[in-house]
């Protein structure tokens, strides 16, 4: 294995958690949306991650954003008739976001992301210092 291929794997460490962390802003700024259909209402959304190793390829290694999918939990209905956006009943759909979660999963995915920074940051720095063996 390369010692170069520390940065593929950190980078794409990199890409899956800014993924991840877009989702969780999308999903944060969307929490309080609601919408007079179920139907309509924002979902939350979740990554796909896929992990890339494969026994006996040591080439392949890193991870793999597969997608981007939607919850298919219920929205959650409120009674507010007097809502503009109530339906004939009076029920306003809001999205199934649940906000503790999703600030636990920014803070982890915030983490992660810091540590794929620092294995590059550590990396390069032993590179560097390979080079100055020689000098």
């Amino acid at each position: 294995m390369s010692s170069f291929k520390v940065f593929d794997i950190a980078g794409s460490a990199l890409s899956a958690q800014s993924v991840r962390l877009n989702t969780v802003a999308s999903n944060l700024a969307n929490a309080d949306a609601v919408s007079g259909d179920p139907d309509a209402v924002y979902k939350a959304r979740m990554p796909v991650f896929k992990a890339l190793t494969e026994p006996g390829a040591p080439d392949a290694a890193g991870v793999q954003v597969l997608g981007v999918v939607e919850s298919q939990a219920a929205a959650e209905k409120r009674y507010e008739p007097g809502h503009p956006m109530a339906d004939a009943d009076g029920y306003v759909y809001a999205p199934n976001v649940n906000v503790v979660e999703e600030m636990v999963n920014m803070i982890s995915a915030s983490r992660s992301y810091q540590s794929s920074v620092e294995v590059m940051n550590t990396a390069k720095d032993l590179a560097l210092r390979t080079l100055n063996l020689g000098k």
